[in-house]
């Protein structure tokens, strides 16, 4: 699942697209209610706790646009609004002020298994809180290829000996047509999935990563999941070294079952063509060695040269 340590300064990351993305959340909670935030009866000591939580971790790492006075009214200088954080219930504080996706797993005291008790999620693909609120945690991930046969047992095992002091991250990708955040079951957009456009073009290729924390709370000792989407255009690969011929190589060599969950196929047909030219044209330039051994880059999630493309795009 290549989990790795969270660097807990960066739990909750602000970007350009913040004023939009919460705008989209609360409209998305306004139109479809518990199918977006929901919390069932005995979770209220864990949302209180992660709300306090986020909101002292907000305030902290961005002073500049987040301050609490009085304990009690948040002021947010960003949406230049003040709320006091009684007025709420503590998921919709957060989905007013933080564009982050957090689900609340509780220990069942009779099973000793953990269920998801309370949760606020506006980016979720072919779920959402209404299909998953109450259930168990493997319950929850029966979609996933091989998850009961190789991580249930390990999973279940995890949560119970979780440690507060040390939280941990990783990454789930997937492949995309434009900026889809919210696609329940259903949804119209499920259907491109279906086909293969011979109009797309790469320009409306997108790669979608859901970067995941997983922490436990001090004081309710409830297991919390959070995520965030952040979209790339798939044009971006071009310039960065080896990552057209590796993304080009698991999406033709991964496992079967894992691709098709991932749902890459309506947009491959695209994709990977492009990915297999401006891997040549790397092999060209110099940006990487001739017949090189393809494979997970050295400083993965890096690319060589990362900090100086992201510098440009700062305006450094």
């Amino acid at each position: 699942m290549s989990l790795t340590k969270l660097e807990t300064d960066w739990w909750i990351e602000l970007e350009s697209t913040y004023k939009s993305r919460i705008a989209q959340r609360k409209e998305l909670f306004a139109k479809n209610g518990k199918a977006v935030l929901d919390a069932l009866p005995g979770s209220e000591l864990a949302c209180k706790e992660l709300m306090e939580m986020v909101l002292q971790y907000i305030c902290t790492r961005y002073p500049q646009y987040f301050t609490l006075v009085d304990k009690r009214i948040l002021q947010n200088r960003i949406l230049d609004t003040e709320q006091d954080i009684r007025a709420k219930p503590p998921l919709e504080i957060l989905l007013d002020n933080v564009p982050e996706d957090f689900g609340l797993m509780l220990r069942d005291d009779e099973t000793g298994f953990y269920f998801l008790r309370a949760a606020v999620i506006c980016s979720a693909l072919g779920w959402n809180v209404a299909s998953k609120i109450g259930r168990q945690l493997h319950q929850i991930h029966a979609p996933i290829p091989d998850y009961k046969e190789k991580m249930q047992f390990s999973m279940d095992r995890f949560f119970t000996k979780m440690p507060t002091e040390k939280p941990i991250q990783r990454g789930s990708w997937g492949l995309e047509v434009g900026e889809p955040l919210y696609m329940p079951p259903g949804d119209p957009h499920e259907g491109l999935r279906k086909t293969q456009d011979p109009n797309l073009t790469i320009d409306d290729c997108n790669l979608r990563v859901d970067w995941q924390t997983l922490r436990r709370l001090p004081l309710s000792a409830s297991v919390v999941f959070n995520f965030k989407a952040v979209f790339s255009p798939i044009t971006e690969f071009r310039d960065e070294p080896g990552v057209p011929a590796l993304v080009a190589k698991v999406v033709t060599e991964g496992k079967k079952k894992l691709m098709e969950y991932k749902g890459v196929w309506h947009v491959q047909h695209v994709i990977l063509p492009k990915l297999e030219e401006w891997a040549k044209e790397q092999e060209e330039n110099g940006l990487t060695p001739k017949d090189w051994e393809v494979a997970t880059l050295d400083n993965s999630p890096w690319y060589e040269g990362w900090k100086d493309k992201w510098h440009r795009q700062q305006g450094f």
